[in-house]
């Protein structure tokens, strides 16, 4: 029996627009993006601007939607952290932050180099870490999908 349906309504919601945020926009804004610019750069650029969106999206919606799983299970943390669904929300979460706090301030000092795009050490490392970043994002999406999939708990 749920004790809490307008929780679990919010929680859904939650849920809802992180995973709909990174899937519009990951795979659909960014790849109409580049399709239809022709100016790379400016493309790359709006791209980026979208995924730090989407990063703080992730950020707030993830944070409350530990919080309010936590409660909704009667703070029974031990049956909390044995769901696996708890532990795919923290790797998204994690995965997250290190795009936010690790890869993206090195992606940027990059592009803060004069001449970068000339600079095949430079350009090398900046696609090193694009791929790593576009395979957090995959990662997180798939997380994401799985929990609309499966529902943030086993239904009471």
């Amino acid at each position: 029996m749920n004790h809490y349906p307008r929780l679990q309504q919010l929680e859904q919601l939650l849920l809802t627009v992180w995973v709909g945020s990174l899937l519009a926009i990951g795979y659909l804004a960014v790849p109409v993006l580049f399709y239809r610019l022709d100016d790379r750069q400016l493309a790359g650029e709006l791209a980026g601007q979208m995924f730090q969106w989407v990063h703080g999206i992730g950020l707030v919606c993830g944070l409350s939607l530990l919080l309010i799983s936590y409660f909704i299970s009667r703070h029974d943390l031990r049956t909390y952290l044995r769901q696996w669904r708890y532990y795919v929300l923290v790797v998204m979460l994690l995965l997250v932050l290190l795009d936010i706090f690790l890869l993206q301030p090195q992606m940027a000092a990059i592009k803060l180099q004069a001449g970068w795009h000339e600079s095949a050490e430079l350009m090398a490392k900046f696609g090193r870490l694009h791929g790593i970043a576009s395979l957090l994002y995959t990662l997180t999406s798939i997380g994401g999908v799985a929990l609309v999939i499966e529902g943030l708990r086993s239904q009471d």
